[in-house]
């Protein structure tokens, strides 16, 4: 497929052109849509750069090794009774599996997985537009890798609670904190062996158990097409890069980012960060994540976290919501995410930054993680509202809107 940018309708068909791409976090074929994504911003006017970094690429081994350790920790514990010699090993393995989860779903500094992982190449684009000499920049994120599958993210399962109970469904102002599950067997062997709770043990081993097994189904999966996680905002930056082309800003520098390995818990913009924070500084920079945006309803996130829920700073927030309605584009507010996105990692690093993001009637992500993620279900309307928002932000940060 050749891309055309002198054809408004193109990012459509880069979008279509990388969901054909098998790209699982750090492998060849993200190299493959990165430098397919790169050539096309640099068509469009744009100084675009392809950079390799290191990432382990999965975030399934990390916690299933932690949950197997464990729950074969407590097996042994409930086996040999009261042995203080298992009881004690199965209290360091325990804290030690609940302290590099926490670190692990808080996005610190992953010492787990960095000391006994292998890690292999990953790849950002980074692109440059706008004004060059402006003292303030605005970074628009996307990400380019795809997830694996897996039965946990079967979409029946969100229906559920909005067949069953449609009201506490409507009320509701956050994602259900699914990551819980596979810390709370090893919390449970931790305390159940310092007590010497067999109850709790056995409780802890389960939860353990179904976690392995969970992390393992999606370790054996394929990747999915990942249309609109997360391509629907890598073909916003191309749309954008174009807009900006025809209707220059002047006054601020954009930033067109998309991360490789966002699936594997941001490692990419983890990367990103230690490369170019530095040079960022945060009191003249700000970020706006663009995450899922090919579903029926655009909204601004409130706030996101695996494990502890942080907010986005209000401002950034307002702001972006203000760029909506300028634009005429209707937004939904009131809503977290207890998933991540690559904005956790700017937000822990005290930049000012919001997401932008849609989702469908389940409050969640359209085909999240599922093999039917493909460009075909995508509404691309919305993705052209969001399009038009991004605009009005980045003409409002410059003196223009």
């Amino acid at each position: 497929m050749t891309f055309d940018p002198t054809d408004t309708g193109d990012w459509r068909a880069a979008v279509r052109e990388l969901a054909a791409m098998v790209r699982p976090s750090a492998s060849d074929g993200e190299r493959r849509a990165a430098e397919s994504i790169a050539s096309h911003l640099r068509a469009l006017g744009c100084r675009a750069t392809v950079e390799e970094e290191r990432a382990h690429g999965g975030y399934w081994w990390p916690i299933g090794l932690v949950n197997a350790f464990t729950g074969a920790a407590a097996l042994l514990s409930l086996r040999r009774g009261r042995c203080r010699r298992t009881r004690a090993l199965a209290i360091s393995i325990a804290g030690i599996g609940v302290a590099a989860l926490w670190d692990d779903l808080s996005h610190g500094r992953r010492w787990f997985r960095r000391a006994l992982l292998p890690h292999r190449p990953t790849w950002n684009v980074v692109a440059e537009t706008g004004d060059a000499a402006a003292p303030r920049t605005v970074v628009l994120i996307a990400h380019h890798d795809a997830a694996h599958s897996g039965l946990i993210f079967h979409p029946i399962l969100p229906r559920i609670p909005l067949k069953l109970a449609p009201r506490l469904h409507a009320a509701a102002g956050r994602s259900f904190p699914l990551l819980y599950a596979v810390v709370m067997g090893p919390v449970l062997v931790f305390v159940g062996s310092i007590l010497g709770t067999r109850r709790l043990l056995s409780a802890g081993a389960a939860l353990s158990a179904g976690a392995t097994v969970a992390m393992a189904d999606i370790g054996l999966r394929a990747s999915v097409p990942g249309a609109n996680d997360n391509l629907s905002a890598v073909g916003a930056l191309i749309a954008l890069a174009d807009v900006l082309r025809q209707r220059p800003v002047d006054g601020v520098r954009v930033l067109l980012l998309s991360t490789g390995s966002e699936e594997s818990f941001s490692e990419g913009m983890h990367a990103f960060g230690r490369r170019h924070f530095p040079e960022l500084d945060p009191d003249r920079t700000e970020m706006v994540c663009l995450e899922c945006l090919g579903g029926p309803t655009l909204i601004v996130i409130e706030g996101e976290g695996m494990l502890r829920m942080r907010d986005y700073p209000i401002d950034s927030r307002e702001a972006l919501a203000d760029a909506a309605a300028r634009a005429g584009i209707p937004i939904v507010r009131g809503l977290r995410t207890t998933a991540a996105t690559d904005a956790i990692i700017p937000l822990r690093a005290g930049y000012r930054v919001a997401t932008l993001a849609s989702v469908d009637e389940t409050k969640l992500p359209m085909n999240y993680h599922w093999p039917n993620d493909v460009p075909e279900a995508l509404h691309w309307g919305t993705i052209e509202q969001a399009i038009a928002v991004c605009e009005e932000f980045l003409r409002s940060r410059s003196g223009q809107g």
